[in-house]
Order: C-alpha cells, then structure tokens, then sequence
C-alpha cells in the first residue's frame, strides 16, 4: 500500500476500516423508502448518530498522541465547519442547525484523527469500497425479500432499499464510486478478476435497477478521466480504453432505442428538460430576497430543503446554508484536490483520486452534500488521501564498527 511501516508511517491499524464504516453508517441518511420492518425515525438517527460518536472516540482512542498530518483539505473543511457555526448561530434554521454543526465538528475530529494513516497508497479506497459494498448487499438482500417495497411506485418503479430506507440516487451513488474504483484497483493489478467481478458485477446491476442518471454520467466520465492519467504509463491502461471505446460504439449503434428509454425513464421532454422539477426549486431560490448577511453566510445548516422541496444541487444547497463564503470554500476543495492531481506524477492513486474528484463535480449539479457531513465529503477525502506524498523513511542508524587494534612493536635495545 504505501510501503514498509517505519517509525514516521506506522502500521495501519485495522480499527481504523472500522471507524470508516462508522462513518459511512452516519452519512446514510434516515428518510426513504418504506422498509420490511417499520424502522421509526428517530431509531435511525440514534444508529447514525451514535455511530458517528462512537467512530469519534475510537479515533481518539487509537490516535491518543494526536499525530495529525497536516491538509489543505481538512484546512478547508474545518474552515467550512466554522462559516457553518457562524450562519446557524443565529437560529434561523432553529435549533436543529446547531445540532447539525456538532455533527459537523465530530465528523471533521475525526477525519483530521484519521490523518495520521494516509500515506498515499489504496488502503482507504479498500475501506471505502468494502463499506459500500456492505451497504449494497443490504440492498440486494432486500430485493431478495421483498421486490414489492423494493420498486414502490412512489419511486417510479425504481430500486430503493426495502431493509435500510435508501433512495435510488443514493444506491446509484453507492455503486457507481465502488464500481469505479475496483475497475482502478483491477487496471493497476491491485485485485484479481475474480473479486473484482464479485464487485462490479453485481454493483453494475443495482445501478441498472436505479434508473440514476447522473451516477451512470459520472462513473463514465470518471473512468475516463481515471484511465486518460494512465494511457502514457500504463499499456494495460490502453488496452482498457481501446475495448471501452469499442464497447461503447457498439452499445451506441445496437441499443440505442434501449439506452434512450433506460435514460428518459418515461418522462416528457419538458419533465426531463427541467430536470424532474428541480430547476423550480433552484429558480425559487435564486429569487427569493436575502439580507446582505444572508448572502454571504446564508442562513444556517439545514435539511438542504427550500420551500418544502429538496434543493438537490450541492452548489445551492451551500449557497443557501453557507452563503456565498461557503460556496467559495467548497470551490477551492475543488481547486486545490485538481490541482494537487493534475502535478503528481502518474500512478493508480492519482487514477483514483481523479475519479472521485470528478465524480463528486458532476454529481454536484443534480444532488446535495458538498457543505455537510455527507458521502461526497468522504468520496474527496479519500481522494485527499491518495494525493499526501508519502513522508520519507527515517535514516537508518549507522552501525557501530569497532575499530582494529594496533599492534604494539616490541621495544628492542638499541644495536641488536
């Protein structure tokens, strides 16, 4: 992963997949769809809530010293925490955006407890992909049990969570990012072809059953992207391009009807041109009169709702909670993991970091999370971790060589 373990890079401990399970947990969310066995809601915010303290403390208990490295990334996220204390301070969202912004604080304590262990190899892109796979297998089982409340109709007909009240954009999201960084993990020789299939191919048909738009756009574009990095370094790179070019061509050519009517999901051309409503909530929102104070630090942390509609734009969503200084941090994350990028040298890391940076841009524009303890804030994070240079090894000691001994001459007398 990232080398032999050294007094600077100490072994990771294995607790530590724990906590970034915990922290999966906590970013589920708690609405959705109807469930198997009726799960109240406030019996899922305490599962998630307290999966977040007990992530929090685990990671002080295994980082007591507090090692932390230092990160522009979590600079930034912790500067965020701070304009999101500052606009829900004055309770406009009410009561419940403090308690937003504590969430928000254990969350961040914990990824900065977590630095310690990046060192710029995979191993937490094996965490993240093993949580959501975790978390996708709860999806197919309870396809399994119940298709019925798998594919409600309040949905469209499309695949939910029928055991954890997961949206369809949710298990698209889940399985669109695992999917991608496998197919990583596999082009660098990093798994084998049997667990990679495992993964993928399972994962390939629940976002099927999703319908998810913008999922599907953003493992395509981020594969791309992931496997442009590697075309001058890597032939296997190429060979995975060249196939996926003629794969897609003839997918374009012979399933074209197919594709169009799995893309449209039965929508009317002004349904989808207006993005299935939310270009009202965002015009509604752009519209409405704010103070100076709003704008720039908006009104507090919130269910990322406007008028009783879910806003589904990160961008707005942050507009709208942070306020212009908000969106501003968030913009620079994004500059600053590019940038980062785009100067190191190719390599699988820089493959996968690529992918989940551009995965979280694309997907900014149809759903909301960038200002928030959320899933996209781990997907970037991760990536934060692939982009650290590894610190050097600490110089070995010299070994202490004992000097020879001189011989001593015996004294003769003087003339013999």
């Amino acid at each position: 992963m990232g080398g032999a373990p050294t007094p600077d890079r100490p072994a990771t401990p294995k607790v530590v997949g724990l906590i970034w399970g915990l922290l999966i947990l906590n970013t589920l969310g708690s609405a959705g769809a109807v469930t198997v066995v009726p799960l109240p809601r406030s019996l899922i915010q305490m599962a998630t809530m307290g999966a977040l303290v007990s992530a929090f403390v685990l990671a002080l208990l295994v980082n007591l010293r507090l090692h932390l490295r230092p990160s522009a990334h979590l600079f930034l996220l912790t500067l965020l925490l701070v304009f999101s204390v500052i606009s829900s301070a004055n309770l406009e969202s009410g009561f419940g955006a403090l308690f937003r912004c504590f969430r928000l604080t254990l969350f961040v304590g914990t990824l900065w407890l977590l630095s310690r262990w990046w060192d710029g190899g995979e191993e937490f892109v094996r965490h993240h992909v093993r949580a959501y796979f975790l978390v996708l297998v709860t999806v197919a089982a309870g396809l399994v049990a119940s298709p019925g409340l798998a594919f409600p109709d309040v949905y469209g007909g499309r695949l939910v969570g029928a055991l954890w009240p997961l949206t369809p954009p949710q298990i698209g999201q889940y399985a669109a990012v695992i999917i991608g960084l496998t197919a990583l993990l596999l082009l660098g020789r990093r798994t084998t072809g049997r667990d990679a299939a495992l993964v993928i191919v399972p994962s390939l048909l629940l976002l099927a059953l999703t319908h998810t738009r913008t999922a599907t756009l953003g493992l395509l574009i981020g594969l791309v992207l992931a496997v442009g990095s590697l075309l001058l370094t890597s032939a296997a790179a190429r060979r995975f391009f060249t196939w996926s070019v003629v794969c897609a061509t003839v997918a374009a050519v012979g399933l074209s009807s197919l594709l169009q009517a799995w893309f449209l999901r039965g929508q009317s051309q002004e349904n989808f041109s207006n993005l299935t409503g939310r270009a009202k909530v965002w015009d509604a929102l752009l519209a409405a009169p704010r103070t100076t104070v709003e704008q720039l630090f908006g009104v507090g942390l919130g269910d990322k709702s406007f008028g009783g509609l879910p806003i589904d734009n990160s961008w707005l969503a942050v507009y709208n909670e942070q306020g212009l200084a908000g969106v501003a941090i968030v913009a620079v994350v994004f500059l600053v993991l590019g940038g980062v990028a785009l100067l190191r040298p190719p390599s699988l890391a820089r493959a996968c970091a690529i992918f989940l940076i551009s995965y979280c841009a694309i997907a900014s524009y149809t759903e909301a999370g960038l200002g928030d303890a959320s899933p996209y804030l781990l997907h970037l994070t991760v990536a934060a971790s692939l982009l650290v240079v590894p610190a050097p090894a600490a110089p070995l000691p010299a070994p202490d060589v004992p000097r020879p001994r001189t011989a001593h001459r015996a004294r003769t007398p003087e003339g013999t």
